[in-house]
């Protein structure tokens, strides 16, 4: 769909009362089956124009975000302000993720997945091999952000500390110790913040 020339994006979201009836948390949760077992059915889903939702509460956008470790160390960048959500612009991050789009649809796997890969080849490059597991959802109805959306946190251990961005507006990239990186926690988008809390506090 379009408006004059401006391509609409659809997204997916699934009802905020829906993720209420399987269980509310505020925070983080490793708690990860029982949500996307029904989260992720199509029966509950759908695909809304993205512009619509990022300021409709009764609506959660599903957010894949995926953290890259070597050993101790995870990749780490601040936002620029090209970079996605502009609520965010200029806080550091050490996950890479976006919405699940119409566009993921119909494809070789299922949308959830292809958006995963797509959002990851779309902001850095990956230069090594890994282990990839799903350890957690994020909820933050704190902020403004957060009340719209829920992350899926995606750990990537990797062979090697390699990797780069491919978008421009991902600035001041690299890897550091998670326990550096805590010690700076007030820097970090809410995400980050739960992250190093609940997953690398005693890195």
């Amino acid at each position: 769909m379009t408006v004059g020339q401006k391509q609409v994006e659809h997204v997916l979201v699934v009802p905020t009362l829906l993720f209420h009836e399987v269980g509310y948390f505020q925070g983080f949760s490793t708690n990860v089956d029982p949500y996307l077992r029904i989260l992720l059915d199509p029966a509950y889903g759908s695909y809304r124009p993205r512009d619509e939702m990022e300021h409709d509460p009764s609506f959660k956008q599903l957010i894949p975000y995926c953290l890259f470790r070597f050993e101790d160390q995870l990749f780490h960048y601040t936002r620029g302000k090209l970079q996605g959500e502009g609520r965010l612009h200029s806080k550091r991050s050490i996950g890479v993720g976006g919405h699940i789009s119409t566009i993921d649809v119909g494809l070789a796997n299922p949308p959830y997945i292809e958006a995963l890969r797509r959002e990851i080849q779309e902001e850095v490059f990956v230069e090594a091999g890994f282990r990839e597991a799903c350890v957690g959802l994020l909820n933050d109805d704190e902020t403004e952000v957060g009340r719209v959306h829920l992350g899926v946190v995606h750990i990537f251990d990797l062979d090697a500390p390699k990797v780069r961005p491919r978008e421009t507006s991902m600035l001041l990239t690299g890897f550091a110790p998670a326990e550096e990186l805590a010690r700076e926690i007030d820097q970090f988008e809410t995400w980050s913040q739960l992250c190093l809390n609940h997953l690398f506090r005693d890195a």
